[in-house]
Order: structure tokens, then C-alpha cells, then sequence
């Protein structure tokens, strides 16, 4: 099958080996595409209502009869591994576009994965109140997308899902291993019925337009269970929703987490032993923080121990667990909310967050008395996290006598073991991560089984300081962070020594590890 470029619009087909040429407008600019594109078969454009158009900068322009179900959408994005420009076009004009696509050969490649009824088996999405495939199926084709979109967040390990309306068109993103991804770019007419029914999922308000809310939706992909924060932020023309994925199942990790090993573990199990104390987990947003406390706070969860969190809001709902949310809007705080847990009796803690003196000094006050508290502190660094703390006033001698231990964490893109490859690094790459010149490191590629990214998820890079007497000295004396990571790191690995080996190990690449190093 030729190759070729179809005046107007530019049409592209796919060769028999799976390669594909470059247009020349393409050519031009040095913006050449790198995946093998395999154009959707004939039966499959007719039965469904649409067709690729064209290829533009790393993106698919499809066609979209005005009548179809965009259902396909989803099928098409997924096959093709590309993001899609949807262009809605009428009965008359798509006709005319099929039969000017297809003049040249009408048995195209079948797509595998994009026959209708596949889909909806491979990727079923049912909500809580849909027990079976045909309540999915009766409900509108926005209904539709909107479960599609959520089962091919959740099959790519996406932890979120950006729909942001612009002034002429709704672009859908998915943040993958930490990184936004464009999957859709529809039509405005699409954007007012898929926020409705996404509002109507969480129990939003639909009519209200002008406030931020925050909601959930709970599913079951493939028999386990999925919860979908649900949030809007109105701007200037239109609202940005987010929806986080969480895995329910994700509640039940232990402590065996990815990058979690060697001291960081050690002295982290060593503090879980303890009778009382505090066990900080600190970090940025986004760097995982809740997942070390839930497999924290699992160590705990054998019905002996009468644990109570507070949080903003719930991670993940746990049945033997009781779970307190601070109402934030209502003008509630974790110190107020933390007071009235405290009378409940427990064993064990979880703050969601330290952030100011009068929370501190309540966590503090119930380690003293014999508590276990675990919590979070955003901060760069384990030793940053305690002169944070400092700052806040507190009597160091409290500080140090209460706290156990402090791990600090982030997250890298993990590469694909399948299609990572090999290179030397340069001076000014050997230089940054301290490794000698020509040493061996790993670079994404990209290949079926990572969807054409080089990543497969990611893995934390964690650090961990043990409280000794001289820790605890040097606490009392002032905080002096060098001194404190002098000790603390003396035989233990920090974050820049635990991310330039896990460069080493090529389990991530030398950018990666010298963002977190650095």
C-alpha cells in the first residue's frame, strides 16, 4: 500500500511495513513523526463514524460524523497512541471525506482493539448504581466517554485527568508518571454535556458555575474498585475539572514500596517498633507522601490497635480504620479536628499534614502522652523537614525527644525495562550526577509496552534519619541542617547519592536523577 498525501487536507495511510513517510510540511520544520501510525480499516470509519484526517506535529486530525458515538474516540486514541484533534463534520461531508480516503484500497488492516463491543468488555467501567455491561451501554454516548476515558486513565497508571475548556475547544489530558499527556481535542458542543454528566457522577451542583466543588464518583474496572475525586475551579469563560484516580486497592500497600529498601527501610521499620513517638514522612506535593503513610499506618491495622486519621481530604476509605475529613470550607482545622480525635482513645494517629504551631504542639503534647502520630511535613528535604518545625517556635528539646524518625521522599519516572537504552555519559551529564565520564546510563525509547512513552510508572527515591542522642543534640543546640545531614548521611544514603544509584541501576534516567539530586 502507497503512502501519500491527499491535497487539502492531507490524508496519510499506512505502509505495509508498519513505517510511514513524512509530509513535507512536516519535513520542513524537523517535525518528524516517530511512532508507526496504522490508519483505522474501512468497515470500522463506516460503522462508527470516523476517519484520520491527518497527522500534525505529533497529533492525529480525525473526523467525527456528527451523529456517531464518541465512544470511538477513545478506541482510536488507544490504538494509534497518539492524541487526537476531532473535527465533527456532517452525514454528507464525512461520506465524501470516506470515499476520498479510502478510493485507493478499501481492506485496510483490521484494528484489533477497536470493535465496539471489545472495548467495552476489555475496558468495563460500572458505576455503583450500574450492575452489568447493558446499564453501561443504555446510558448517553457522554455517559459513555467519560467511563472510557476513565478506564484508559486507570489501564495507563494516570493519576489524573485534566478536562480544561477553551474559548473553541475541550482539551483532555492525562498526568502519566508525572507528566501531562494530550489524548483528546474536541469540538466545543462536546464540552457543556460531558461537565453536566461528570458534575452529576460527583453530586455536583450542575447549574452552579461560579464556585469551586469537590466530589466523588466510586467505579469497578475489571472487579476492583476505583474511586474518582471529582473537582471544578470556574475561570474566566468556562471551569477546569480535575478527576484523581484512586485505587482503592492501592490503602492496602505495605511497606515494600517501590525504592523503599537498604536503610531508609531499616530505620523506618525500626521506628514503627517503637511503643510511642511521631514518624514524619516529608516531601512535595505530588512525591507520594500518603502512600508511605497508609503502608505506615497498615503496619498498625491488625484490630489491636484503634487508629484515627485526619485528613484533607480521605486518600482512600478504609473500613477498619475511623477516618475524619477537615471541612477546610466550613472553617475547620487539623488542630481542632485532631483535639477531638484524641478523646476517641487511640492507639495510633494519622495527621494529614503539619503545617502550623498549634498543630505541631498537639502532636507533640499526644506523642508525649504516649500516642503513636504519623505525618507529613512539605518540605525539600529530611533535614529541611526538622528546621521547618523549628521555625514554628517550638521547644526544640520537645521536638527532638518526640520524634522517632524522618523519611523524605520524591518520584521518578521509572524507564521501560523493555525498550530502555544504553548510552555513555557526556562531561557536562557525568559531571552533574559526580559519575565519571563514558559511564554507562539508560535513556527512554518508547515501544508497545510503555505506550510509546520509555516509562512505565514511577519509583520513590526515599532518604531516612534515624533519631540518635547526637541528632537529638544538634536539635536542641539550634538545627544547623549541614550538620544535622553531615550526621545523618555519614553511612546512610540521602536523596542525590539514592537517585545517582538508581541512574546506575538504569532504573531512571540521568535527567531524572539530576532533577532530584540537584
Amino acid at each position: 500500500m502507497k503512502i501519500g498525501q491527499e491535497t487539502g487536507q492531507g490524508t496519510f495511510l499506512d505502509s505495509g511495513d508498519g513505517s510511514r513517510s513524512t509530509p513535507d510540511h512536516l519535513s520542513q520544520t524537523g517535525l518528524e513523526p516517530v511512532l508507526p501510525v496504522t490508519d483505522i480499516s474501512y468497515d470500522f470509519a463506516c460503522n462508527h463514524g470516523i476517519l484520520m484526517k491527518a497527522i500534525d506535529r505529533e497529533r492525529l486530525i480525525v473526523a467525527l460524523q456528527e451523529d456517531a458515538d464518541p465512544l470511538s474516540l477513545l478506541a482510536v486514541s488507544r490504538h494509534l497512541a497518539l492524541p487526537l484533534d476531532v473535527e465533527r463534520v456532517d452525514r454528507r461531508h464525512f461520506e465524501k471525506l470516506l470515499s476520498a480516503h479510502y478510493a485507493t484500497d478499501a481492506a485496510l488492516p483490521e484494528c484489533p482493539d477497536c470493535d465496539d463491543t471489545e472495548i467495552l468488555k476489555n475496558i468495563i467501567l460500572q458505576t455503583s448504581n450500574a450492575e452489568n455491561l447493558s446499564d453501561i451501554r443504555d446510558q448517553p454516548s457522554s455517559v459513555r466517554l467519560i467511563h472510557a476515558m476513565i478506564a484508559e486513565a486507570a489501564r495507563q497508571g494516570a493519576s489524573d485527568i485534566h478536562i480544561k475548556i477553551f474559548d473553541s475547544a475541550l482539551n483532555i489530558r492525562m498526568r502519566i508518571d508525572g507528566r501531562l499527556h494530550d489524548k483528546l481535542r474536541m469540538p466545543l458542543y462536546f464540552a457543556s454535556d460531558i461537565v453536566e454528566q461528570i458534575k452529576k457522577m460527583a453530586r455536583l451542583d450542575i447549574a452552579d458555575h461560579r464556585i469551586p466543588q469537590e466530589g466523588r464518583a466510586s467505579f469497578t474496572l475489571n472487579g476492583k474498585p476505583l474511586d474518582v475525586r471529582i473537582s471544578t475551579l470556574p475561570n474566566a469563560a468556562n471551569e477546569y475539572i480535575i478527576l484523581n484516580i484512586v485505587d482503592r486497592e492501592s490503602s492496602k500497600i505495605a511497606l515494600d514500596l517501590p525504592g523503599l529498601s537498604g536503610d531508609s527501610l531499616a530505620i523506618l521499620t525500626e521506628a514503627l517498633s517503637a511503643p510511642d513517638g511521631i514518624i514524619l514522612v516529608a516531601g512535595l506535593a505530588g512525591s507520594g507522601k500518603t502512600a508511605t503513610l497508609y503502608a505506615c499506618m497498615q503496619q498498625f491495622n491488625d484490630g489491636r490497635h484503634n487508629i484515627l486519621t485526619i485528613e484533607n481530604p480521605i486518600e482512600y476509605a478504609i473500613e477498619t480504620i475511623s477516618q475524619t475529613e477537615v471541612d477546610v470550607e466550613n472553617g475547620s482545622t487539623y488542630a481542632e479536628g485532631l483535639t477531638a480525635i484524641l478523646r476517641q482513645d487511640p492507639d495510633v494517629v494519622m495527621v494529614g499534614e503539619i503545617g502550623d504551631r498549634e498543630t505541631l504542639d498537639i502532636v507533640i503534647q499526644s506523642a508525649q502522652k504516649g500516642h503513636f502520630i504519623l505525618s507529613t511535613v512539605d518540605s525539600n528535604d529530611a533535614v529541611s523537614a526538622i528546621t521547618k518545625l523549628l521555625d514554628m517556635k517550638i521547644n526544640p528539646f520537645r521536638l527532638a525527644s518526640t520524634i522517632r524518625a524522618v523519611v523524605a521522599q520524591r518520584l521518578v519516572r521509572r524507564l521501560c525495562e523493555h525498550c530502555r537504552q544504553p548510552i555513555q555519559a557526556d562531561g557536562s551529564l557525568a559531571s552533574l550526577l559526580g559519575f565519571d565520564r563514558g559511564t554507562v546510563v539508560y535513556r527512554e525509547n518508547g515501544c508497545a509496552k510503555c505506550n510509546y512513552t520509555g516509562f512505565q510508572g514511577d519509583i520513590g527515591v526515599f532518604e531516612a534519619i534515624r533519631m540518635d542522642d547526637s541528632i537529638r543534640k544538634l536539635i536542641n543546640d539550634g538545627g544547623d541542617e549541614s550538620r544535622i545531614a553531615a550526621h545523618a548521611f555519614l553511612q546512610n544514603r540521602s536523596l542525590a547519592s539514592a537517585a545517582r544509584q538508581m541512574v546506575r541501576e538504569g532504573l531512571t534516567t540521568a535527567e531524572e536523577g539530576i532533577r532530584v539530586s540537584r
